[in-house]
């Protein structure tokens, strides 16, 4: 496990109250999932066939988007945590 800094942004954050919040995990589903222990406001990120609910994005440290909950999280990851429909 490592840990993991998971900022809010737009309609997450209004839910959770945070700006961010950091966890323990070594996937991106164990992020999502003590995110929602912390935050129960944002609980159902998570579908039932084990995919992001499609009104959220998640970007690792600002660089890429990622979906694939499995993925194995970088040590000190930043996740980026936005509403699908932010936009400007």
């Amino acid at each position: 496990m490592t840990e993991v800094t998971i900022e809010l942004f737009g309609i997450p954050r209004q839910r959770a109250g945070l700006e961010q919040i950091t966890v323990q995990a070594s996937t991106l589903a164990d992020a999502v999932c003590q995110l929602e222990v912390s935050c129960p406001r944002l609980a159902g990120m998570i579908q039932a066939n084990g995919t992001l609910s499609p009104q959220y994005l998640l970007s690792l440290n600002g660089v890429r988007f990622v979906g694939d909950l499995r993925m194995k999280l970088p040590v000190k990851a930043r996740l980026l945590l936005l509403s699908a429909d932010a936009g400007g």
